[in-house]
């Protein structure tokens, strides 16, 4: 097969398009602090990011149309006693968000109406938390809010445990135990599992409201840092981590059989030393993997459990934080299916878009399926009470023509999303149309005899010709009239009359009496039967051996038979002054016959040549009728 194989994919030319600084978020003081966290977090409003704070901890929140270098006295949201470690940002309220501390706190906040960092105010006044939550008894590494359940949150901590929040009376209700420190923590789509990884090297999958790890397997084995990355619809669960040669790896589990990952084993990434975090886009069915310390962004594409390399962001500006913004944030009129924002040297965040490059001017439906919106698929207490459910979707569109998100019921959502995004399921299907391929097998068998009646080719044809032809003319008369009926060519349906040649073979027979030959041949003119190459190839040798070898024989009686005296040398004269007269004719006449022989052969290589073309022009009928 000529050319190269292209897996076919509407992402297949995403590009990440970055931002000049002018039009980034300058003059900023990120935190230093070495604990393994995003640093900042983003959704569709706003920006909160992990700030470093004198006298206490505090963060900040920037709205993301205030762009360009902020103020050096800015409003920021304290209420902590040590610095803060993580935040995230409530999925169904943009105003509502959590964050966890070193003081062992977790903390709610709410941003006010009309928030912004450029009032003219000489002394900003900072936000307070609407709400604290206390029960762990370490810092709070990590905050997380479930992604169908309305005020359930989820936080770790130092104490190896990780607390399932209500948020509507405060309360801890769920406790996971873990044997080491968490490093990572994701919910699943439907909010009812957590996958966690630890320092411990297990990756566990936690049924969460039985409190207890429904499956417990040994995940990266080096000594670093663990990520882990539910793919919201799908029953699989991404991890980035390191081997024991401190080679970053990724890999794919099945939570179904988790015993290792799918595959068998890890895939390899490279060998950087920066922790690789990984963030998931359930619509467009990509992976995004940010290396802390490396400036590049590499993105997959999921089909058939399997990533698919797409392509990969390079920037000389290496990231120590990153976020991704929800799917109901992107820029829809300028193509854009995700935006990150990424810190670079601790003073200031890029914004990149991540674009599909098309011209068209109407809305894509096709890069953009529909999408979670902001209504919770459940408040609290069902999910307590073991209700389980998905959030509703919206299509995308909304948001290009400026309308507030509509959600879709079950049935208006497109058949064709889960069975291209539930990888589990794929081979079931895709089995059962193989015995539909039998009659295309089936054909190809009829077209075979086909192809083997293809003839062959001038050039070989002309060969064969002319290596008969040295056969015959080497050999005697003879052989060449008893080969007439053993001819390996087809018969031509049309025999060919000679009259030269009949009437040169008649005069052959006067001059010649000696030779039998021409008295036992059958003139072709009156033969039925069609003329084969060795008839016209023995008839060609007979004429030419007719006029040259009389005339030969008979020099040669005359000088072995001659007498001594002149009686007889006078005698001789007149026979010899004969000869010639009698040769003559024959040789014309023989050369004559002789043209016609060769146009024949002619004629008959161009038939033979109309023939190939009939049956190359039948093959190509038959190979395109099939």
């Amino acid at each position: 097969m000529a050319g190269r194989f292209v897996r076919a994919s509407k992402y297949r030319h995403v590009f990440g398009q970055s931002t000049r600084r002018e039009q980034c978020y300058d003059n900023l003081h990120i935190s230093n602090n070495a604990w393994d966290t995003n640093l900042i977090k983003a959704n569709p409003k706003y920006l909160s990011v992990n700030w470093q704070a004198s006298g206490g901890g505090a963060f900040a929140v920037i709205p993301l149309d205030e762009r360009g270098k902020l103020p050096e006295q800015m409003p920021l949201f304290r209420g902590h006693t040590a610095p803060v470690l993580d935040t995230d940002w409530s999925p169904f309220n943009d105003s509502i968000l959590a964050s966890g501390s070193d003081d062992g706190k977790v903390f709610l906040w709410k941003v006010p109406e009309g928030f912004s960092l450029r009032k003219d105010a000489e002394d900003p006044q900072d936000v307070a938390p609407v709400g604290k939550l206390s029960g762990h008894s370490r810092k709070v590494g990590h905050v997380l809010f479930n992604p169908a359940a309305e005020n359930i949150l989820a936080s770790s901590s130092g104490d190896y445990t990780v607390k399932l929040w209500d948020l509507e009376d405060g309360q801890s209700k769920l406790t996971l135990k873990h044997n080491d420190i968490v490093q990572s923590l994701s919910w699943s789509g439907d909010g009812s599992m957590i996958v966690t990884t630890s320092r411990d090297k297990k990756l566990r999958f936690w049924d969460v409201r039985q409190q207890k790890p429904a499956h417990e397997v040994a995940g990266h084995t080096g000594a670093k840092n663990s990520r882990v990355a539910w793919m919201g619809e799908h029953d699989r669960v991404v991890t980035t981590g390191f081997s024991k040669m401190s080679d970053r790896q990724l890999g794919l589990w099945d939570i179904r059989n988790p015993t290792t990952p799918v595959g068998g084993d890890f895939t390899y990434l490279d060998s950087i030393s920066g922790v690789c975090m990984p963030f998931w886009d359930d619509g467009c069915q990509m992976l995004y993997l940010a290396g802390k310390g490396d400036g590049n962004i590499r993105y997959y594409e999921f089909e058939h459990d399997k990533f698919e390399p797409l392509a990969e962001y390079k920037s000389g500006d290496p990231q120590r934080g990153i976020a991704f913004q929800p799917k109901r944030g992107v820029d829809t009129h300028a193509n854009e299916v995700m935006r990150a924002y990424k810190t670079v040297n601790d003073q200031w965040i890029e914004p990149i878009s991540f674009v599909v490059p098309r011209r068209s001017e109407v809305f894509q439906d096709d890069i953009y399926p529909p999408a979670v919106g902001t209504n919770a698929a459940m408040s609290s207490a069902e999910w307590l009470g073991g209700k389980t459910a998905r959030p509703a979707k919206f299509s995308m569109e909304d948001l290009y023509e400026g309308q507030p998100p509509k959600d879709l019921a079950e049935e208006d959502l497109p058949k064709s999303t889960p069975t291209k995004t539930a990888s589990a399921p794929a081979p079931v299907p895709v089995a059962a149309p193989v015995a539909k391929a039998e009659p295309p097998v089936e054909h190809k068998s009829t077209i075979a005899p086909a192809a083997s009646r293809e003839g062959p080719s001038m050039k070989s044809n002309q060969q064969s010709i002319s290596q008969l032809a040295d056969k015959f003319a080497e050999k005697d008369a003879d052989s060449s009239s008893d080969d007439e009926d053993t001819s390996s060519f087809e018969e031509i349906p049309k025999p060919v009359e000679r009259p030269a040649a009949v009437q040169a073979a008649k005069q052959q027979d006067f001059s010649r009496s000696e030779t039998p030959r021409s008295q036992d041949r059958t003139p072709l003119s009156s033969t039925p039967a069609p003329t084969a190459p060795s008839t016209i190839l023995g008839s060609a040798k007979s004429l030419i051996g007719g006029a040259f070898g009389g005339e030969s024989n008979r020099s040669t009686s005359a000088a072995s038979s001659a007498p001594a005296d002149t009686s007889s040398k006078a005698e001789s004269e007149p026979a010899a002054q004969s000869a010639p007269t009698e040769t003559k004719p024959t040789v014309s006449s023989a050369a004559g016959g002789l043209k016609e022989v060769l146009g024949e052969i002619r004629g008959m290589l161009q038939a033979q040549s109309r023939q190939i073309e009939d049956l190359t022009r039948e093959v190509a009928e038959l190979k395109a009728r099939s």
